[in-house]
């Protein structure tokens, strides 16, 4: 009896054949792809004799021996403290008679003040001084790719001046290109602070900018924020930025879209509550822009994390945040730029604007009541790189100088949920360290004097 003709294979079978013989194959491909491969031009500087954008780590330990260290576990700064690092950890911190390994280099910081890595928790990479470029010629008329060079330029001045972390709370109008210059600082592609990035922001329809009004009504402009109405939009505009890697969720819980241009609430209360709600499931915070009693009401109640400006709260509305336990970050230093810019104030020389004074207020009341206050200053209105302006601001508006470096060190890794990483010179964290010349818990401008920065045990500044 013949056997039956075998069965041709079906056209199935053929491509789960195929896909198998794919995900066989493909872990050897990886495999033959070496990082030589991916990443080789961070490999050419070395063979070829130049300097590297990303220094290399020391390969050693490294002891640091500066005047005093400000370890941000209290106002104190330690006279004769010396800090131990150890890969990109702080191994030891405490008194210059601390043993340290036989193979370390001992690097002298002489006159200076030993501070963890600095933060600014309100940033814009993408953005630069307005009295250069107005924000809508930013956002209308540069191109993303000249955009994405500039941030590249603002990271490495911030580092270089000391700030080892930002939380950069939108790319206006620059779409998703925060999450790749955060990779490519964490590949060691280039130089820059860690980031906590928001990608795009939430705003409410014809609430934002650039335009509406004063555009013709034919124009379909670009935006500096995703445009949302209503429930689902927002929890749509929320999954996407999650999903394409934001960090925090920014909202505008109020902006300048009332009759004679005035800030007032752009969102319901039920769309603030299902923003935070669905941010929350999907483990990210929630900073609010709002700078009316209404809007911080509102962005308050929703459940948000952080409100920034809030120059128009009220001694209420300010208790309530510090019975809810949401941080405030006041950028003084945007104020004043937007001042000197706009209004004609001219630092040092005039009396402090309106708008000033209301925001010296407003942190006066943040610290009568309690609020958790931290260092975020709004740059890119202002030059990369100056950020220690902020401190400064902290301080002639009523903090000390200690607790203005605190505000830009542990309060703001706590407000960053960063802080079992960063924040504070103890044993276990990363070594993101800064020396400055003077004492800045006695004269904060000091903070700006940056002689040595070290950010993941790597030494991107020497003295």
């Amino acid at each position: 009896m013949r056997p039956p003709a075998p069965r041709l294979p079906t056209t199935r079978t053929c491509l789960a054949i195929a896909l198998w013989a794919l995900a066989a194959a493909l872990p050897l491909a990886l495999c033959a792809q070496s990082t030589d491969t991916l990443l080789s031009a961070l490999k050419l500087p070395s063979r070829a004799g130049f300097a590297p954008l990303v220094p290399p780590p020391p390969g050693h330990p490294v002891l640091l021996r500066p005047d005093r260290v400000f370890d941000a576990t209290s106002e104190e700064a330690h006279a004769g403290w010396v800090v131990l690092v150890q890969g990109d950890t702080i191994a030891a911190v405490g008194p210059a008679s601390m043993r340290a390994p036989s193979d370390a280099e001992t690097i002298a910081l002489p006159g200076l003040t030993l501070l963890p890595g600095l933060i600014d928790a309100h940033s814009h990479l993408f953005l630069h001084p307005y009295n250069e470029t107005l924000w809508n010629d930013q956002v209308l008329k540069e191109p993303e790719g000249y955009r994405m060079v500039e941030a590249v330029l603002h990271a490495r001045n911030t580092l270089m001046q000391g700030f080892t972390t930002l939380r950069d709370l939108g790319t206006e109008g620059a779409g998703f290109a925060d999450v790749a210059i955060k990779r490519a600082i964490d590949d060691g592609l280039i130089p820059g602070p860690r980031l906590a990035v928001a990608t795009r922001a939430i705003v409410a329809t014809s609430s934002y900018g650039p335009g509406p009004r004063g555009f013709r009504p034919d124009l379909e402009l670009p935006q500096g924020g995703q445009v949302v109405s209503g429930v689902p939009q927002v929890l749509e505009a929320v999954r996407e930025q999650a999903g394409r890697g934001a960090d925090w969720i920014k909202v505008y819980a109020d902006y300048g879209r009332g009759p004679g241009g005035e800030a007032v609430p752009t969102f319901s209360q039920e769309e603030l509550d299902a923003l935070v709600s669905e941010a929350h499931s999907a483990g990210r915070h929630v900073s609010a822009h709002a700078t009316t009693p209404e809007g911080m009401r509102r962005a308050i109640l929703a459940g948000v994390n952080t409100i920034e400006h809030g120059f128009g709260g009220t001694d209420s509305v300010f208790r309530t945040m510090a019975v809810h336990g949401i941080a405030y970050l006041p950028t003084l230093t945007a104020v004043e730029a937007y001042a000197e810019y706009f209004d004609h104030y001219v630092p040092g020389k005039s009396e402090p604007t309106a708008s000033m004074r209301q925001a010296a207020h407003a942190l006066e009341l943040a610290m009568k009541n309690g609020v958790t206050i931290g260092c975020g200053s709004d740059v890119g209105v202002f030059t990369h790189g100056t950020n220690a302006r902020e401190l400064e601001w902290l301080v002639r508006d009523g903090m000390r100088p200690a607790q203005a470096l605190l505000a830009a060190t542990a309060v703001d890794a706590r407000i960053m949920r960063m802080d079992k990483e960063i924040g504070r010179i103890v044993r276990g964290l990363k070594a993101d360290l800064v020396a400055v010349a003077g004492d800045p818990t006695k004269d904060v401008p000091a903070v700006a004097r940056v002689r040595f920065v070290m950010k993941n045990g790597v030494i991107y500044r020497a003295p």
